[in-house]
């Protein structure tokens, strides 16, 4: 079973302070620790358990910097057998459509039977790498899968919907699955696993590589333009009632009625 993982190499924010960049397109990243994207956490689990169970290898593939070696080092030392970093400046801008157009002319050629992305990136919200890349590879695709079960060339597969519903497809591989979190539990990083990562080899793609044009990457390939980024303004406020018990409920009867709740 040879498993492709697609991996974004993303910032931590949620206990950062953000930060417009002067251009007011994007956050600034400086001084921000970047990580592997949450929910590409999760598939990385998966196609590595997959292996366990029936043999083959993974490959990881992130779209991304020079940085983004320490994401696809912690995919090599939780098991993934391969790592494949896609690099150039010409792809500075890219969208999810582009993205998956890049991810495309890099995984068509590899042998897969399953290509596993995170459900969302953690840094835009975008959820249409996968489908997308599904499309350019002219193989079925399924979202928010909450549980794989794998037998011959199918796969079944939990999906999650709303309302705490799930809906069960059946669906023929090759495929591409995009993973939701919760699926697994994410193992740690082992020193042995550490080692033996620093002594396997990244390979580095360019546009020139995988035969893409300036055209089909970057803001010119993309469906979708950043025009402005901004934080979202404070319009309301907690307020903390103080006092003894008597008097917050007091407040709190006295806040209910004035605003014609009971």
């Amino acid at each position: 079973m040879n498993i492709i993982v697609c991996v974004k190499h993303v910032p931590e924010t949620a206990e950062a302070e953000i930060k417009i960049n002067p251009e007011g397109t994007a956050i600034e990243k400086t001084g921000l620790v970047f990580d592997i994207n949450e929910w590409d956490d999760y598939a990385l689990e998966e196609a590595v358990q997959i292996k366990e169970k029936f043999g083959g290898s993974v490959t990881a593939i992130t779209v991304g910097p020079e940085d983004a070696d320490s994401t696809l080092r912690k995919c090599l030392a939780r098991g993934a057998d391969n790592a494949i970093r896609l690099t150039d400046p010409k792809f500075n801008g890219s969208d999810s459509y582009a993205i998956a157009k890049i991810l495309h002319k890099a995984i068509k050629d590899l042998p897969f039977d399953i290509v596993l992305t995170g459900a969302l990136a953690g840094d835009d919200g975008y959820t249409a790498v996968g489908p997308i890349l599904a499309e350019h590879l002219e193989v079925p695709h399924a979202t928010m899968i909450k549980k794989i079960e794998l037998s011959g060339d199918t796969a079944r597969v939990n999906r999650e919907l709303e309302g705490g519903l799930e809906e069960v497809v059946e669906i023929k591989l090759p495929a591409v699955l995009s993973i939701q979190t919760g699926i697994n539990e994410p193992r740690y990083v082992s020193i042995m696993g550490i080692r033996k990562a620093m002594q396997k080899e990244t390979k580095i793609l360019g546009l020139a590589d995988l035969g893409l044009s300036e055209n089909e990457v970057g803001e010119a390939g993309s469906w979708i333009t950043i025009e402005k980024v901004y934080v979202p303004p404070v319009e309301k406020q907690a307020e903390f009632l103080k006092g003894s018990a008597e008097d917050i409920a007091t407040k709190i009867a006295e806040l209910l009625k004035a605003r014609g709740l009971v």
